[in-house]
């Protein structure tokens, strides 16, 4: 058995990424499915790239498993998905801390948008990758398909989004809660890897440039262009995920909603109670 330079990366992303799966979940039973903030988007990136190593070092006992090379390329490509997910669901947080105090432009229904685009470009570029995997193993070639491109340009569209919030939510940022600032940073610090990531899939799908496929490409060009982004933009998110306090649900000890503040009416029906 011998192992190279591209099955080396796959044990680096191993050695890497089981830790990082473990702190997702963490982050994810801390916060709450519900209030998460995205991180069991971080779980399903985790988990892809773990998958991504062990299909990889597989093919060291079966070179000729084409199934294990299409899961591979597959995962590669989508994989991007779930990390801007992520950024979507700590943009949700800070836009909800910053709301508490003074209405911005941004809202809830702003980010569920783009992440329903981004959603759509996941489920687009499977599609592809899966007719490019059939394609593959009839001509040997792996050749981006029509649904492939889509689904990246939608991925495109999601990290122009993301860069859109994070700079109209800067010009607020001074009402957001304390302690909850440091999460916008850590969007903007990230962006710059995530364009290089998003560059590195554009170049192989739109441009065919075979030094830029995943598969059968540069294992030089793939680690410094792709892979070495994504690990810096996880540690930048667990590591502000594992700084940020858990955000109580708005209920008394009781499980019930909070009382109004004395001096609040409400209106329920015909009739009108105010608080004693």
């Amino acid at each position: 058995m011998t192992v190279d330079y591209r099955d080396g990366v796959s044990i680096l992303l191993l050695i890497f990424y089981l830790p990082a799966l473990s702190i997702a979940i963490l982050l994810t039973v801390r916060h709450g499915l519900k209030r998460s903030a995205g991180w069991r988007f971080m779980i399903i990136f985790a988990l892809a790239r773990i998958l991504c190593a062990c299909f990889s070092l597989a093919t060291i006992n079966q070179p000729n498993n084409v199934s294990l090379y299409i899961g591979y390329t597959v995962l590669i490509g989508v994989a991007i998905s779930p990390l801007e997910l992520v950024a979507f669901g700590l943009l949700s947080r800070i836009t909800e801390s910053i709301n508490k105090s003074h209405q911005t432009f941004i809202n809830q229904w702003h980010i569920q948008l783009a992440e329903l685009l981004n959603t759509v470009g996941i489920i687009l570029s499977i599609i592809g990758g899966v007719d490019s995997g059939t394609n593959y193993s009839k001509t040997g070639r792996y050749v981006p398909q029509t649904l492939t491109k889509v689904g990246l340009g939608l991925f495109i569209a999601s990290f122009v989004a993301i860069l859109a919030f994070t700079a109209i939510l800067f010009m607020t940022i001074s009402h957001a809660e304390p302690g909850e600032r440091r999460i916008l940073l850590a969007v903007a610090v990230s962006l710059p890897l995530l364009l290089v990531r998003l560059i590195y899939s554009a170049i192989y799908t739109f441009g065919d440039h075979m030094r830029f496929s995943a598969l059968t490409g540069s294992v030089t060009i793939l680690l410094c262009m792709a892979l070495l982004e994504e690990i810096a933009i996880v540690v930048i998110y667990e590591g502000v995920g594992l700084t940020l306090r858990k955000v109580e649900k708005p209920q008394n000890a009781k499980g019930h909603p909070k009382s109004l503040p004395p001096g609040n009416d409400v209106e329920i029906g015909d009739h009108e109670l105010t608080s004693m």
